[in-house]
């Protein structure tokens, strides 16, 4: 018996065509026909050249076969809570980082929001900063999951306990970023005192009660917000690009972050052992002398965010990029040329970056703490915008001309907000009809 094998058999005068679907097992006596008439080396060239062919025709199929093309990339749908160019699935849904981050954290810390607009505020990219109660709202709504922020949180845990090799990395500034960080250094430092270059003096007026205002406080307070208020404006021209927005959008801006740079500007003269707070002439008030210096309701508000401010030990610099970020923020209401506000706050957030970590090379999370302060700082300028409105009927003047101006801003959007909620309670009001009986 021999091997199966598939061939193509030639006779003298004619091809006989032995090929089938399945291999055919062939005899000795029939092979001896086939090959009458055939020499010895008239079957030896007939081999070699078949081989040859059939190693052509295998090499062809190899290598004249066109590769497959590679996958597409994958894509998602937009972000499910703001619509932004989502990168993946996370907690159950489409989501972009910045709300993937934004309900971990809020999950994680059990934290509470509140709105000020009755909880139907409009959630985009633009405008998902503005409203935290409503951001995470529609994060519930759109279908993400605590269960799966607290999985994620026991895998991390997980991956913590196993013992690693911690890797340092090294941050070095460019020459244009580091130019950025000198100026902005140096601005805030001729603009901000630090605590050390001030010489404090007190006052003995209302240190002891809370009452509803010192007026002798806040003649005080008012005059030193007016001179810090113009120390803001210098600092704000000095941010790189600043002067070359629109005087509209220059104006804008000021309004909006005056509030939030001067609190984060008082925050970090708190001196904790004496639970004080230094003003720009060396002024030093305690928490009561504050809250009825003008403060009122917002004075322990005040006070928890300096304590937070703390352990994050920030310096000059730190401050200063903080201040401008907050000033140049693309998400402010009634901008002309919000994209390029955005582009001057790119810079800035990289120069942030790489200092805190620069600085602090074994504590990569410092950047992001440092961040998130913002939501904080513009949390307490609404409720700043709030006693303003309440302050105006408690002194019996009018407001300095400097500080309405800077503030009337928040207390238009308070206005607005007053008469939204009016309105919404006209339209909760049915009319009665009286219907007559025949």
């Amino acid at each position: 018996m021999f091997d199966c094998m598939d061939f193509l058999a030639v006779c003298p005068g004619e091809m006989l065509d032995f090929y089938t679907a399945s291999p055919c097992m062939l005899q000795e006596p029939s092979l001896t026909a086939c090959f009458t008439g055939l020499t010895e080396t008239d079957w030896q060239i007939h081999r070699i050249a078949q081989s040859v062919e059939t190693q052509s025709s295998s090499s062809e199929d190899l290598f004249a076969s066109p590769l497959s093309p590679p996958p597409p990339p994958r894509t998602y749908k937009p972000c499910f809570v703001c619509q932004d160019k989502s990168s993946g699935y996370h907690y159950g849904v489409s989501a972009c980082e910045g709300c993937k981050g934004f309900f971990r954290r809020s999950v994680q810390k059990n934290m509470v929001y509140t709105c000020h607009r009755d909880k139907n505020c409009i959630i985009n990219k633009i405008t998902r900063n503005r409203c935290q109660c409503c951001r995470l709202q529609r994060c519930f709504a759109a279908g993400m999951s605590k269960e799966s922020v607290r999985n994620d949180r026991s895998k991390r845990k997980e991956k913590k306990e196993t013992p690693k090799m911690t890797i340092i990395e090294t941050y070095e500034l460019t020459a244009e970023l580091g130019c950025v960080v000198e100026n902005i250094c140096r601005a805030h430092r001729e603009t901000f005192p630090s605590l050390c270059q001030l010489g404090k003096y007190t006052t003995n007026s209302s240190s002891d009660t809370r009452i509803q205002l010192d007026l002798g406080l806040w003649d005080k307070f008012s005059e030193l917000a007016t001179k810090c208020i113009i120390k803001v404006v210098e600092f704000a021209k000095r941010v790189p690009g600043f002067t070359g927005l629109t005087i509209t959008d220059q104006i804008t801006l000021l309004k909006a972050a005056c509030l939030d740079i001067l609190i984060l500007r008082i925050c970090t003269r708190y001196t904790p052992d004496q639970d004080t707070m230094t003003f720009s002439d060396g002024l030093t008030l305690t928490r009561t002398q504050i809250h009825n210096a003008g403060f009122g309701p917002l004075t322990d508000q005040v006070f928890t965010f300096a304590g937070q401010l703390l352990p994050l030990e920030m310096d000059d610099t730190e401050s200063g990029l903080l201040s401008a970020i907050c000033l140049v923020s693309g998400d402010r209401q009634d901008l002309e040329e919000p994209s390029k506000v955005e582009v001057l706050q790119e810079p800035l957030l990289e120069a942030l970056k790489i200092y805190s970590r620069k600085r602090r090379p074994s504590m990569p999370l410092m950047f992001p703490k440092v961040l998130m302060k913002i939501t904080d700082l513009r949390s307490i300028s609404a409720k700043g915008a709030e006693r303003v409105v309440t302050l105006k009927m408690e002194i019996p003047g009018s407001m300095p001309p400097l500080i309405q101006e800077m503030l009337e801003e928040m207390e238009n959007l308070e206005k607005q907000k007053q008469s939204e909620e009016e309105q919404r309670a006209d339209k909760n009001i049915t009319p009665t009809h009286t219907m007559s009986t025949q």
